[in-house]
């Protein structure tokens, strides 16, 4: 019997003059284009999610790495779409959890 094993895929965001909004934010897609979170049976609506336009985005892409721009923020009822560009890889001796 196979098992299927379900990659979990989470975001890191950091806002310019803030710090750390989120470490480990788990995502229902995630692309080099952006995420989405799906609140489909959550108590979590996406309007409590405090992610902007500009704040930066950090998540495991092949093994490293990687930084994006949010630059496009859609709230509907249950779901939450997030655009990012200017994604770039990180150095390897960067830290980001």
């Amino acid at each position: 019997m196979a098992h299927e094993q379900k990659t979990y895929l989470t975001v890191t965001i950091e806002r310019r003059g803030y710090g750390r909004r989120y470490t480990w934010l788990p995502v229902d897609t995630l692309s080099r284009e952006g995420f989405s979170i799906d609140f489909d049976g959550s108590y979590t609506r996406p309007a409590m999610i405090d992610i902007q336009q500009g704040d930066s985005v950090f998540w495991q892409d092949g093994g490293r790495r990687v930084e994006g721009i949010v630059s496009e923020v859609e709230r509907g009822e249950l779901s939450l779409r997030v655009a990012v560009v200017d994604v770039r890889p990180l150095p390897p001796e960067v830290f980001v959890p």
